[in-house]
């Protein structure tokens, strides 16, 4: 096992002179036994310099939908590359994206396309701004919205108890160097509390521009909303001139071509889809109603950037929608998921560990806690991130890769096989822990 990751290690050490940190995302530092460097990457499967091959549930932390290297993907961004990459002007692809986007999402009416779900979340503050004419956003404990400073506040926490009342919570800076005054941005609450929305609401709604939310808290512990919540918080913007966000990066076409508006039939003003729609090329959008977007389409709101919407990303996302049109793997994909969830649950029963699973089944989150059931972020707090470190890495070594936080991705192309072995592998390391 020493030398399992010897050339990764020896990489680090070289990267470590030129790369800040060895890494160029934080979260590349956090891998087992440290960051890893990897050779190629096909299907369920990912390899490391070391030769090590990795039944892959991180799915480049999500984008890989349709698998590593889809032939279907590659093939229409060699072609549509050979034209151009980047012409500072329209072409016939982003169109026909576009229409696409607008056939399956209810709230796409008006879509702009950008590089990352950051960008995408700041324009669509940017656009809530200009419509309502307030200022301040109204943001979920626990809801990862981009690393940018007004949103980068909310998803850390010293201790549990740091967090302060329920009512009116105590946020801290995920990072240094953020600008103090970002903080007056926002309002923030608990997930799940429909109530104490409502109560917030009708205090602050001459301020509050916007609400913006994970449909499912993805990012920590993959809860989905409460029954009502979503829809609750709807008829609260509706009531109160405020614009509804989805904040779909991880959602989208995820759960369904349509996102999780769809799957849970409560239509925002705006949302923000990446990830999954460009097959691991840099894209995403934001999509809305014309009402809001026609802010952007008079230019009152001003959206740029010299390298959105190029050949190769659209060519990606283009082919990436085309292809989960034809193949339609969204059945498959919840049952896969939901052998998987169940077969931990077993394995956890057995084993006597006290492993909660939650999630949808294309994608779920795995945590040791005593608390059976986790509605909002304070909740995740209660688990024991040591031992579900100590799983994560048991897991990795026999070659199963999830991401550290205990998120799992399921594509369009594991097998039923794979998901056995990863059940297998699972009881095994759940016994021994």
């Amino acid at each position: 096992m020493s030398n399992r990751y010897q050339k990764s290690k020896e990489l680090l050490l070289r990267a470590g002179n030129v790369l800040a940190g060895g890494v160029s995302s934080e979260f590349r530092k956090y891998n087992h036994p440290h960051a890893l460097f990897y050779t190629g990457a096909k299907g369920s499967r990912i390899t490391d310099v070391d030769g090590n091959e990795y039944l892959d549930f991180t799915l480049s932390q999500g984008p890989m939908i349709l698998g590593h290297s889809h032939p279907g993907v590659l093939e229409a961004i060699n072609a549509y590359s050979e034209e151009g990459q980047l012409y500072a002007g329209q072409h016939i692809r982003e169109i026909e994206l576009a229409e696409k986007l607008c056939n399956w999402i209810p709230s796409a009416e008006r879509i702009r396309f950008c590089l990352d779900g950051s960008e995408a979340v700041q324009t669509a503050f940017r656009v809530a701004r200009a419509k309502t004419g307030k200022h301040k956003f109204l943001r979920f404990e626990g809801h990862y919205h981009g690393w940018l400073d007004n949103v980068a506040w909310g998803i850390s926490t010293p201790e549990s108890a740091a967090l302060g009342a329920w009512e009116d919570p105590e946020v801290f800076p995920w990072s240094g160097g953020m600008a103090p005054g970002t903080r007056a941005e926002f309002l923030i609450r608990p997930w799940n509390d429909l109530a104490l929305v409502e109560e917030t609401v009708r205090q602050h709604h001459h301020e509050i521009a916007a609400i913006i939310t994970e449909p499912v808290m993805c990012n920590n512990g993959c809860i989905e909303p409460a029954a009502g919540f979503l829809s609750g918080l709807r008829q609260l913007c509706d009531a109160y001139d405020i614009a509804l966000i989805f904040d779909e990066v991880i959602t989208g076409f995820r759960v369904g071509l349509g996102g999780a508006q769809t799957y849970y039939g409560v239509t925002p003003d705006l949302s923000i889809f990446a990830k999954a729609m460009g097959s691991g090329y840099p894209i995403s959008a934001i999509v809305g109603k014309y009402e809001w977007m026609q802010y952007i389409e008079s230019s009152r709101v001003i959206h740029a950037g010299t390298m959105n919407s190029s050949c190769p990303m659209v060519a990606a996302a283009l082919a990436t929608i085309q292809i989960l049109e034809k193949e339609q793997p969204y059945d498959r994909m919840f049952a896969l998921g939901q052998r998987l969830m169940a077969g931990l649950r077993e394995g956890a029963a057995e084993a006597g560990q006290n492993l909660v699973v939650t999630g949808l089944g294309p994608m779920f989150a795995t945590a040791f806690s005593d608390a059976a059931v986790a509605l909002n972020y304070r909740d995740t707090l209660k688990a024991d991130k040591a031992k579900l470190g100590r799983f994560i890495a048991a897991m990795h070594d026999r070659n199963i890769r999830i991401i550290g936080r205990g998120l799992w991705y399921i594509s369009a192309v594991h097998t039923a096989e794979e998901i056995d072995h990863a059940i297998a592998v699972a009881k095994e390391v759940l016994a021994g822990l």
